[in-house]
C-alpha cells in the first residue's frame, strides 16, 4: 500500500470500529489512587494522533514505540494541540511528539564482560525489575507491586512470559519477586476480572496462555499448600473467564468467545480476543494483512481476519504455521489465518492444569463436594484432549480444527504440553518422544514446528519456554536422556552466543547455529525474561535423574 496515496484512507479505515473501544474502557482504581478513572485503549486516548502515527511507515519504525510513549503533559491538552496543528509533515508530526512525550527508547541495553552467564543473569533481574507503579501514564496499567519485564521492546509485565521467568527466580531464591509478580496478577484479575496479554491499555480485549495456576504451584513449592488457598479465588475467577459462556453453548450455538461445543457434548477452549480492529502496536501490519486478504479472497470478511490476528497474540505464538492455512502454491501465508477454528492442544492442557489445581485445593480445604465438581471437570478434559487431539498414526498430539472437525496438519511443541501436565498415558509418551527424538530434534534444542515459514515461532527458531516444556514434559515420563541431550544442546547454545555477545536473547536459531533467530514482525530482542529463566533453573538444577 502506497503510504502517500492513501494516508486519509488509513486513518479513517478503521475509526467506525474503533469507537467500539468506547464501550470496552474500564473504570479502574490504580493502587495508589483513591478514585475511579477510566483506563482508554490509545485509539480513544489519541484520537487523530494515534491514526496519523500509527499508519505512518515514517514515523517509528516499531509501532509499539509511539502506544508505549508517556505523555509529557494532560493527554486532552495534548490532543487539542495536536487538533490545531497546522503542518502535519512527518517532520512536523516528530517534533511534535518529541515536544510532547517521552519517546521509549532501549530498555535492557545490559552487557557486562566479567560475569558468568549464571551472574549476568543474577545482576539482569535488577535491570528488567520495575518498582510498583504510582499512577496511570498513557498506556500502561498500573500494578501494585515490583515486577520483571522481558526487556528491550517488552516495556511491560507480560502474563505467560512470566512463569518461565519466575523458573529462574526460583533458581535464585528470589520468592518474593514471584509473589509480588503473582499479586499484581491477582490485583489485575480481581480489578479487570482477567490477566491481559501485558499491562498495556491495548491489550484489554485478550488474555495469554493461562499459567496463573502454575505461577501459584510453583510458589508453594517455597511457601507450602497454604499458597493454593490463599491464591484460590483469583483461580477460580480466571476460570470463570476463559469458560465464559459455556453453559449457553447447544446444538445451534457451538462457539461462544473462548469455548467450544463439540459434536458430542464436550467443551473445549480456543483463543480469542473481544475486538476486531487492528492492534494498536501493529497497527499498519495488521491493515496491510487484512488488505491482502480481502484482495485474494474478496469474500473475505476483514474484521474476521483482524480478530485471528490478535487470538492468535493471545495464544503468545504470534505468528506460526498453527494458525495458518495454505496458499493456492502451498505456503503458509498470515493473510490465511484462521486461530479462532481452532482447539490448541497446550490452550486445553494448561486449562486441564487449572481444573487439577482447583480440585486439590478444594480437597486441601476439605471442600469435597466443590473437589469432585473441579475433578470431574479435569477428567472430561483430559478425555477430549486425548479424544480431539491425540493421533495415534502420527504418535503425537495435534490441535484440532472444529470448523472442519479434523486435526491441523502441523507438527508443534505444543503437542508436548500433554506430557508436562500428565495427561499423556505412557504409550502416547513413547510415541511422542520418538517424535522428538526423529524430527524435532536440533544441535541446538528443539524447534517450534516442523514447518519453516518466516513466522518467527516456526522452525528455525526455537524458544526457552517451549525448551522447557519439552525437557520436563520427557522427564515426567521416563526419558531422561533424552530431556538431558536437549537440555545440553540449548544450554550450549545460550552460552555460546552470550559469550560471543554477553547477552540473552528471546529465541536462537537451533537448526543452523551460525545463524540467528528471527522472523516476525520485529528483530530479536535482547534482555531476556523468559530466557535468563530457564536458563538458571536448567543450569543450576542438581537433582535430575540420568537414564532411560
Amino acid at each position: 500500500m502506497n503510504y502517500s496515496m492513501n494516508k486519509s484512507i488509513l486513518s479513517k479505515l478503521f475509526l467506525v470500529p474503533a469507537i467500539i473501544l468506547l464501550a470496552q474502557c474500564t473504570l479502574f482504581k490504580a493502587p495508589s489512587n483513591e478514585t475511579e478513572v477510566r483506563i482508554q485503549p490509545p485509539e480513544e486516548l489519541y484520537g487523530p494522533l494515534f491514526y496519523d502515527v500509527q499508519s505512518n511507515p515514517n514515523i517509528f519504525p516499531d509501532r509499539k514505540t509511539f502506544v508505549d510513549c508517556i505523555p509529557k503533559y494532560d493527554v486532552a491538552l495534548i490532543r487539542d494541540k495536536y487538533e490545531k496543528l497546522a503542518d502535519k509533515s512527518d517532520g512536523s508530526i516528530k517534533e511534535f511528539l518529541n515536544e510532547n512525550f517521552k519517546i521509549p527508547g532501549n530498555e535492557s541495553d545490559y552487557k557486562t564482560d566479567s560475569a558468568t552467564a549464571n551472574e549476568h543473569v543474577t545482576r539482569l533481574w535488577s535491570v528488567l525489575k520495575r518498582p510498583a507503579d504510582k499512577r496511570i501514564t498513557g498506556t500502561l496499567i498500573p500494578l501494585p507491586y515490583p515486577y520483571i519485564v522481558p526487556g528491550d521492546r517488552f516495556r511491560e509485565i507480560y502474563y505467560w512470559d512470566s512463569y518461565f521467568t519466575m523458573l529462574g527466580l526460583q533458581a535464585d531464591n528470589q520468592i518474593e519477586t514471584i509473589r509480588n509478580m503473582i499479586d499484581n496478577f491477582s490485583y489485575l484479575i480481581d480489578t479487570l476480572g482477567f490477566i491481559p496479554n501485558g499491562n498495556r491499555t491495548y491489550y484489554l480485549g485478550r488474555s495469554q496462555p493461562p499459567f496463573y495456576a502454575a505461577m501459584v504451584s510453583l510458589l508453594a513449592e517455597s511457601q507450602g499448600d497454604s499458597v493454593l488457598l490463599r491464591y484460590r479465588k483469583y483461580m477460580e475467577k480466571e476460570y470463570a473467564f476463559w469458560m465464559d459462556g459455556a453453559e449457553q453453548l447447544n446444538d445451534t450455538k457451538a462457539a461462544f468467545r473462548r469455548v467450544v461445543r463439540l459434536p458430542d457434548g464436550e467443551i473445549l477452549n480456543r483463543y480469542w480476543d473481544d475486538n476486531a480492529t487492528p492492534r494498536a502496536e501493529s497497527y499498519l501490519e495488521d491493515v496491510k494483512t487484512a488488505d491482502e486478504a480481502v484482495t485474494i479472497w474478496p469474500d473475505t470478511k476483514r474484521e474476521d481476519v483482524l480478530r485471528n490476528l490478535r487470538a492468535a497474540a493471545e495464544s503468545g505464538w504470534d505468528f506460526s504455521s498453527r494458525w495458518l492455512s495454505h496458499d493456492k502454491e502451498g505456503k503458509f501465508q498470515l493473510y490465511t489465518i484462521h486461530t479462532t477454528d481452532i482447539l490448541p492442544v497446550d490452550l486445553n492442557a494448561l486449562l486441564y492444569n487449572l481444573e487439577y489445581t482447583l480440585w486439590i485445593t478444594y480437597e486441601l480445604n476439605n471442600d469435597l463436594v466443590k473437589a469432585d465438581q473441579y475433578k470431574i471437570k479435569c477428567e472430561a478434559r483430559r478425555k477430549a484432549i486425548a479424544k480431539y487431539c491425540w493421533n495415534k498414526k502420527k504418535g503425537f498430539f495435534m490441535d484440532f480444527n472444529f470448523r472442519e472437525g479434523a486435526q491441523t496438519e502441523v507438527f508443534s511443541i505444543a503437542g508436548m504440553y500433554p506430557m508436562f501436565f500428565l495427561i499423556a498415558d505412557q504409550q502416547q509418551a513413547e510415541q511422542v518422544a520418538k517424535k522428538i527424538n526423529d524430527s524435532f530434534l536440533q544441535g541446538g534444542g528443539v524447534p517450534s514446528t516442523l514447518n519453516n515459514t518466516g513466522q518467527q515461532w516456526d522452525a528455525p527458531n526455537g524458544w526457552a519456554p517451549l525448551e522447557w516444556i519439552t525437557i520436563k514434559g520427557l522427564r515426567n515420563y521416563g526419558f531422561h536422556a533424552l530431556a538431558g541431550e536437549i537440555k545440553q544442546r540449548w544450554l550450549a547454545l545460550n552460552q555460546k552466543v552470550y559469550i560471543n555477545t554477553y547477552k540473552f536473547i528471546e529465541k536462537y536459531n537451533v537448526e543452523d547455529l551460525s545463524k540467528e533467530g528471527g522472523g516476525g514482525e520485529y528483530p530479536n530482542q535482547d534482555g531476556f525474561g523468559w530466557t535468563n529463566g530457564v536458563f538458571q533453573k536448567l543450569s543450576k538444577e542438581t537433582d535430575v535423574a540420568v537414564g532411560k
